[in-house]
C-alpha cells in the first residue's frame, strides 16, 4: 500500500520528503507528505514518534464544472484500432496500442512495423504522444480499402497537410461550433445518408466523436444501436 497522508509534526523530529531526511531544528508544526512505507521506515530507525503525528487522508477538492454551452468539435469515428506514437526528449521512438507498447515483433495489426518503416517522416510529429486510429484493410470494418491508414485525432494541430507527416491523415471534421444537440444529430444523419467522409463510397460508417473543448471530454455516438449498452450488442 502506498497511500499518501498529510502529517503534522511538532518538535525536533526526523521527517522525510521525496526520500530525503530532514532534521527539524525549530519547535513548530510543519506539513509534509509521507507514505505508509516511509512512516514504517522512520519508525524502524527510531526517527518518528507516532504520538506526535496526526494522520489524515490527502485532501481532494471537487473538480471545476465546465459549462455545457461551449465549443465542441465533431469528427467521424473510425472503426479500426487505437494506436499511438510517442517520441521522447531523448529521441526515442515508441509505438503503442490502446493498452500496451508494441513492436514490429509483437505488433497490433502491423502498426508498429508500418510506423518503424516510416520513422523518419513520423519523427516530424515531434516530442510527445500522438494518438490516432489505425484502420483499413483487415481491421474491423475495413472500409473497402486495399491499404491501412493512420489518422491522427488532434485536428487542431494536424489538419494542415503542409505540417502533418505525409504518411498520416487526420480524422474528418464534421462540425465545429457551440454545443448543439441538433448539430450533433445532423452529423450522424448525414453519415447514415451519405456514408463515410474518411472513406468515400463506404456506406456503413461507425459514428461520430464529440469533443467538448472546455470540459476536455470525449463522447461518442454510433450510427447503429447507439442507445444499447455494449454488452447488449455483443
Amino acid at each position: 500500500m502506498n497511500k499518501e497522508f498529510l502529517c503534522t509534526i511538532d518538535g525536533d523530529h526526523l521527517c522525510v520528503t521525496n526520500k530525503d531526511f530532514v532534521n527539524l531544528m525549530e519547535s513548530e508544526a510543519v506539513f509534509i507528505q509521507l507514505t505508509l512505507q516511509q512512516i514504517d521506515e522512520l519508525k524502524k530507525i527510531g526517527g518518528l514518534e507516532m504520538e506526535n503525528i496526526n494522520l489524515i487522508p490527502t485532501f481532494k477538492g471537487f473538480s471545476k464544472i465546465a459549462r455545457l454551452s461551449r465549443e465542441i468539435l465533431v469528427t467521424e469515428k473510425l472503426d479500426g484500432t487505437n494506436s499511438q506514437i510517442t517520441i521522447t526528449e531523448e529521441g526515442d521512438f515508441l509505438t503503442g496500442s490502446r493498452n500496451r507498447w508494441i513492436t514490429p515483433s509483437d505488433d497490433n495489426y502491423g502498426f508498429s512495423r508500418w510506423a518503424n518503416e516510416n520513422k523518419e517522416e513520423l519523427m516530424k510529429l515531434g516530442v510527445g504522444t500522438h494518438f490516432g486510429e489505425w484502420w483499413g484493410k483487415g481491421i474491423q470494418r475495413g472500409y473497402g480499402l486495399n491499404e491501412k491508414k493512420f489518422s491522427l485525432f488532434n485536428t487542431s494541430r494536424w489538419s494542415n497537410d503542409l505540417i502533418r507527416p505525409s504518411c498520416c491523415s487526420v480524422v474528418p471534421i464534421l462540425y465545429e461550433g457551440m454545443f448543439d444537440t441538433n448539430k450533433i444529430e445532423e452529423c450522424l444523419a448525414e453519415l447514415r445518408d451519405k456514408g463515410s467522409v474518411a472513406a468515400p463510397g463506404f456506406n456503413k460508417p461507425e459514428g461520430i466523436v464529440i469533443f467538448h473543448k472546455q470540459g476536455n471530454l470525449l463522447f461518442k455516438k454510433t450510427c447503429e444501436k447507439d442507445e444499447e449498452h455494449k454488452f447488449q450488442q455483443e
